[in-house]
């Protein structure tokens, strides 16, 4: 965060804490809310989160949605932050740990660790596996976080909670950060005075790679017939949504997104064209894409599911691939150190406007067919629930959209202007959803957030709907209830993917238990869930609504099916021959 970011601070008395330190820390990167469970290792520390005006401690029912709920937190801010016990909490965070650095996403991770007595000895702790080493937490850690800092001695702390940060800041990962239980409340000269501003060095580019990256790349389209920009993830990381903008306005180029980048471009720029995901893109979009003679790629992740079972058809050198701090053009040149917002920016003034893509574009687009209709009490089909959530979304609304059939309908919203829209594509973590609708709704509150969460996925993480009514939120959940794990179902079905049905209103409204606003509704055709809706938007706007929608277990989007065919595919290829 640059130094205009910090938060002003008043004069500390000589001879602050650690706690005070960290917690100040924190505010000043933009952390508001710290998502947490208490635990016997942490409770010190968690007093001097209370003591700082500047954050919120919101307690959670458990450290996997404490994780999910930091990981829903940093998409709108930028940061964010849990707290939890040693290893008892530590290794049930991980998993929402490791989702968030596959989506390159700074969470700052926070244990409450063993007394500082306690390491290098003999001894055996409670909440660890009963062996005098008890490092197993950080070793975890060390594959899913880009630095460790375990803080067991004052001396050091300051700069390893610095270094902590920065790097998480720097690289965009999570960092993980033990703080001895013993340790937040001990005054210490290195913490004597008020922590200054935290600055982070702009990052530079390579002067000459840059000069000589956007040549090649100019070059390249320069001599292109029909050529097209596709926004990848990776656009958050590299800041680059401004300059990703000034590139498709220079060019004239169609503009299309791959589904993990939806809601990093804005869909009303002239030239959006939709989402290009191979065999299940937007309509007319994969066509276009993949018969351009030039494609530039600005952040992408290719993997099984982005590419539908290593399907898409995309040649290597059609295309040029701009990553965060790496351009690579076709199947030459690679120029390091070069950073993707100063790549688009440079290059858009390199390049001649190039509209023949969206031409053939406009020629063969055939508007939407017809209007989608219905008999009389016929049961309520998925494609229209979708219908409808398209007629609620505005600029003061975002999608939260969990793995599974709500991917593919989802992906097929048009979003309005400022509207959100997150999901976790590249770990595709069933459950992720409900944390992340805590810690979204949390950080973006000019917002209400409508998830879409699926009934298996939402049996996993329920219990912090109870946080969302504390916390007085207000987003709107549609609980599509139809009897399983269907997107397990597409890729290969057993009686695995078949789960015990709940009365989910009846669920919720006993987690509500006449403390906070909570409304629940349970829909079964077109017309209920019309006057659900109106009140959701209406009569209990202030409350968190939440909406079961009963539909047929084998009501699935066509995406789905096809997708799902081409990742089964992809599973089961026979060992290569030795």
């Amino acid at each position: 965060m640059a130094s205009e970011d910090a938060v002003g601070c008043t004069a500390h008395p000589a001879g602050g804490t650690l706690g005070t330190h960290l917690a100040k820390r924190l505010v000043q990167i933009g952390v508001g809310d710290v998502f947490s469970v208490p635990g016997d290792f942490n409770l010190t520390l968690l007093d001097h989160f209370v003591a700082e005006p500047g954050l919120n401690l919101i307690g959670c029912c458990n450290e996997l949605n404490a994780g999910y709920a930091a990981d829903g937190y940093a998409r709108s801010k930028g940061v964010g932050a849990c707290v939890v016990t040693f290893t008892v909490g530590g290794l049930s965070v991980l998993n929402a740990i490791a989702g968030a650095y596959s989506e390159n996403l700074p969470v700052i991770c926070i244990v409450g660790g063993p007394n500082s007595n306690d390491y290098g000895t003999n001894r055996i702790l409670h909440h660890t596996i009963g062996l005098p080493d008890f490092t197993q937490e950080l070793r975890c850690f060390q594959t899913i976080t880009c630095f460790q800092a375990v803080v067991n001695n004052l001396d050091d702390a300051h700069e390893l909670i610095d270094t902590a940060i920065s790097t998480a800041l720097k690289e965009s990962k999570p960092a993980y950060i033990s703080i001895g239980c013993n340790l937040p409340g001990i005054p210490h000269p290195t913490f004597a005075r008020e922590p200054v501003p935290f600055f982070l060095a702009p990052k530079v580019s390579n002067q000459l790679g840059l000069e000589a990256a956007v040549e090649a790349a100019a070059e390249f389209l320069n001599r292109a017939v029909k050529p097209v920009i596709v926004g990848g993830p990776k656009l958050r990381v590299g800041k680059a949504q401004q300059s990703f903008l000034e590139l498709a306005n220079a060019t004239g180029y169609p503009v299309a997104v791959m589904p993990s980048g939806k809601g990093l471009v804005p869909e009303q720029h002239p030239n959006f064209i939709g989402t290009y995901w191979g065999a299940v893109s937007s309509s007319y979009c994969g066509e276009i894409v993949e018969s351009a003679d030039a494609y530039v790629f600005v952040g992408p992740i290719f993997n099984d599911y982005s590419s539908v079972g290593y399907s898409l058809l995309i040649k290597k050198e059609k295309a040029i691939i701009v990553q965060p701090n790496r351009v690579t053009i076709a199947n030459g040149p690679s120029f390091g150190w070069v950073f993707m917002s100063e790549f688009l920016t440079a290059l858009s003034k390199k390049l001649k406007k190039n509209s023949t893509a969206m031409e053939n574009y406009r020629r063969i687009y055939v508007p939407p067919g017809i209007a989608l209709k219905r008999d009389n009490d016929e049961p309520l089909r998925v494609n229209i629930l979708f219908k409808h959530i398209q007629d609620m979304l505005s600029g003061e609304s975002a999608i939260i959209a969990e793995t599974g059939d709500s991917w593919f309908n989802c992906q097929k919203l048009r979003l309005p202007e400022k509207c959100g829209y997150e999901f976790q594509m590249q770990y595709g973590s069933i459950g992720w959803s409900v944390g992340a609708t805590l810690g979204y709704a949390q950080a973006a509150r000019d917002k209400r957030v409508i998830a879409c969460i699926g009934d298996g996925s939402f049996q996993v993480t329920a219990q912090d709907v109870s946080t969302m009514i504390r916390c007085g939120q207000t987003s709107i959940i549609f609980l599509i209830n139809n009897g399983g794990y269907t997107i397990e179902v597409e890729i290969h079905d057993g009686p695995y993917n078949v789960i015990k049905n709940w009365n989910y209103t009846a669920l919720v409204d006993a987690i509500h238990n006449g403390e906070g606003k909570c409304w629940t509704a349970k829909v079964k055709t077109e017309d209920e869930l019309t006057e659900a809706i109106s009140m959701a938007t209406s009569t209990h706007k202030d409350s968190l609504c939440f909406i079961e929608v009963v539909v047929h277990k084998d009501d699935t989007s066509k995406e789905l099916l096809e997708w799902g065919s081409r990742v089964s595919s992809a599973n089961s290829r026979p060992p290569n021959p030795q």
